[in-house]
């Protein structure tokens, strides 16, 4: 069958499916991760004895081991399927979300966050490309990017507002069994619906059907090698965004804790537009510009939040464009660009290098460096290290190879 007329009688339904399965099971891995912190001074830590020190290593556990198992998962899912990474992950990160309110002490917590950790890394280092190969190639920046943007919509939007209302009728505790379930019931829809990448439409075109080579392969991919750069440079600016500026906005400008919660959802709602929108209008202007445009619009909407002071309206909007361009480039870099740029076969493997990269820098590396620069410079001065990462990612853009499908189909003809 030729490609057109692949494309014209493309399953449309397995296509929906899967983009709202995995979609929500991403939002969850979100939930799951990050409602600890609103959990945390309320509940977690007058209970059990602890501080913001023990806090800092369970956020860092669980993102070096999300790092170091997405590159792990990524290559032995284009093994041995999608389908025994993506189902046992759910459920796993699930019950640890449960667990994670049966705990005595430290050890347990740090125990059952890491393995969360694990999970975590497997499901996001297989998710991506299995919606990749369920989407039709005029949409697959589209889909991959609405499959993610369930991460800053759960996890950083909504998170704070579940948990702090939940607080009123119950404990910490079983909040964490409350936000595990959805993933129990998500974990056996995928069981009945989710296909291996050969028995999907877009396995020839990405190269499922041909014996994948050897995991070194990968780095020979330009893209591949630049998306790592990229995607380190992203999270760098984005993961110390969302642990300093609640900081900043407390005990630099002064803000009431309202107000900072109120400028703090730009993090989230910005993510949850750009992770679509960004990759959405790569389908349709290219890969490429879309991304050197969306770097420098991060570069710019980076420094001018901490330029513009007192005004909440203007703090709101510089931080929601701000993660609406990071968040929204992430999602393109691992989504599509990786995706068209793997070599046959190694399609998880390559987005899982470049998310696991990515996670050990951004989520482990970078709030260290941030840290370092807020104790001995002042807090104000973190955006030295956000910004000029993204600031360093428009000439690295520069040198990308456009892989849009669309884009590559005007250049032939």
């Amino acid at each position: 069958m030729a490609v057109g007329q692949e494309q014209a009688r493309w399953d449309t339904n397995y296509e929906w499916k899967i983009v709202l399965l995995l979609g929500i099971g991403f939002g969850l891995v979100g939930l799951d991760r990050w409602i600890i912190v609103y959990l945390w001074d309320t509940g977690i830590a007058p209970d059990l004895g602890l501080n913001a020190g023990h806090l800092g290593n369970l956020v860092g556990a669980l993102g070096l081991l999300w790092g170091f198992f997405a590159i792990f998962s990524g290559r032995l899912s284009d093994g041995i399927g999608h389908r025994k990474i993506l189902i046992p992950a759910i459920f796993i990160f699930s019950l640890m979300s449960g667990f994670s309110g049966m705990v005595a002490g430290f050890t347990g917590l740090i125990l059952i966050r890491a393995l969360m950790g694990v999970s975590e890394g497997s499901y996001t280092a297989t998710m991506i490309p299995s919606t990749g190969y369920a989407s039709k190639p005029s949409r697959r920046g589209f889909n991959q990017g609405l499959q993610q943007c369930g991460f800053p919509l759960f996890g950083l939007a909504l998170a704070p507002i579940i948990a702090t209302q939940l607080l009123q009728v119950t404990t910490w505790r079983t909040i964490f069994w409350i936000v595990a379930i959805p993933g129990f019931i998500i974990g056996l829809l995928l069981y009945f619906v989710l296909r291996e990448p050969a028995d999907t439409q877009g396995a020839k075109l990405l190269g499922a059907t041909e014996e994948a080579g050897s995991w070194l392969e990968v780095f020979k991919s330009k893209n591949i090698v630049l998306g790592m750069i990229l995607l380190a440079f992203m999270m760098a600016c984005v993961f110390p965004l969302s642990a300093f500026v609640p900081g900043y906005l407390l005990n630099y400008l002064e803000l009431t804790p309202v107000q900072m919660g109120f400028v703090m959802s730009g993090i989230g709602f910005g993510g949850f537009v750009g992770q679509f929108g960004i990759p959405g209008l790569s389908d349709l202007f290219g890969r490429k510009p879309v991304a050197v445009v969306a770097f420098i619009g991060a570069t710019i909407s980076c420094f001018g939040f901490f330029q513009v002071g007192l005004n909440l309206p203007l703090l709101f909007t510089m931080l929601f464009f701000t993660s609406f361009f990071t968040l929204g480039t992430i999602a393109l870099v691992t989504g599509p660009i990786c995706t068209e740029s793997a070599p046959p076969g190694l399609v998880a493997s390559s987005i899982g290098l470049v998310v696991g990269w990515g996670e050990i820098f951004g989520g482990g590396v970078a709030p260290v460096i941030t840290g370092y620069v807020a104790q001995n410079f002042g807090i104000q001065n973190i955006v030295w290290v956000a910004g000029i990462g993204v600031g360093a990612g428009i000439v690295v853009s520069l040198f990308l190879d456009e892989t849009s499908p669309k884009k590559l189909a005007e250049k032939a003809s």
